[in-house]
């Protein structure tokens, strides 16, 4: 079952339950590659007000909701969202399960060295975990043809059966929804920052934290600067959306 919240249509589905769809896409041969994207109140916010993102955002075969406001959202339309599903959460689960299944994972995109450092998390704790690749490209990649082409190549030569982008919305979900084809995975995930927790450069809030619905302001008490606008004053048009979404499904 998917709910539509402000034009993207969000999976009613569990953690576990994404994991057993890509596990099972691994397994088809020839079939197109499974992508997976993340929705939170920023993505609404700037999907409102980017029809491109919006587009991007909505392309994607799964898309979880990704923070409790969003869950909170979709039950109050009615639909049976069953929990937060975010990226952080998905890594290490897909990790785990690809290790146990004998499938090979590329970690793409973060800052240089986030990757190699996830990377080695989570072989020390999976050491059958095949890690097929580990890439960090430069910002703006994706706008050199040439250097977009090398990416793809490298990426594609790797031939990982799940990979793992983590370039930040919008980007990551732009990236997917234009090269998810030319890139040879079996399933693509867009996982923001996360490998940047993984690799421990940003610690997560406490799961009551995440629970309660106020892991947005844990990191803007740990990041005030780099998140104050976002969580303060852009996010801040997330209510009248909810608000007119809740609207017209009471129409």
């Amino acid at each position: 079952m998917r709910v539509e919240i402000a034009g993207i249509p969000v999976d009613c589905l569990t953690a576990q339950e994404v994991v057993a769809r890509a596990m099972a896409h691994c397994e088809g041969a020839d079939s197109p590659p499974l992508t997976i994207l993340s929705c939170n109140v920023d993505m609404v916010v700037k999907a409102s007000r980017d029809p491109g993102f919006a587009r991007a955002l909505a392309s994607g075969g799964i898309v979880t909701a990704d923070g409790m406001p969003i869950v909170w959202l979709g039950r109050r339309m009615g639909a049976r969202v069953p929990e937060r599903v975010a990226g952080s959460e998905l890594v290490p689960l897909l990790a785990e399960a690809c290790a146990a299944a004998g499938r090979r994972i590329f970690l793409f995109g973060a800052a240089p060295g986030v990757a190699d450092g996830a990377a080695e998390v989570l072989r020390r704790k999976h050491p059958n975990l095949a890690v097929a690749g580990v890439l960090s490209p430069p910002m703006g990649f994706e706008k050199d043809g040439d250097r977009l082409g090398e990416t793809l190549d490298a990426v594609k030569r790797a031939a990982p059966d799940v990979l793992f982008v983590a370039m930040g919305a919008p980007r990551q979900e732009r990236f997917i929804a234009e090269h998810a084809h030319a890139l040879g995975a079996k399933v693509i995930l867009g996982i923001g920052g996360s490998l940047d927790m993984l690799a421990g450069r940003v610690r997560r809030a406490p799961p009551w934290v995440q629970r309660s619905g106020f892991e947005w302001l844990w990191r803007l008490s740990r990041e005030p600067r780099r998140l104050f606008r976002r969580y303060l004053v852009e996010d801040v048009a997330f209510l009248p959306i909810a608000w007119r979404a809740l609207r017209r499904r009471g129409d």
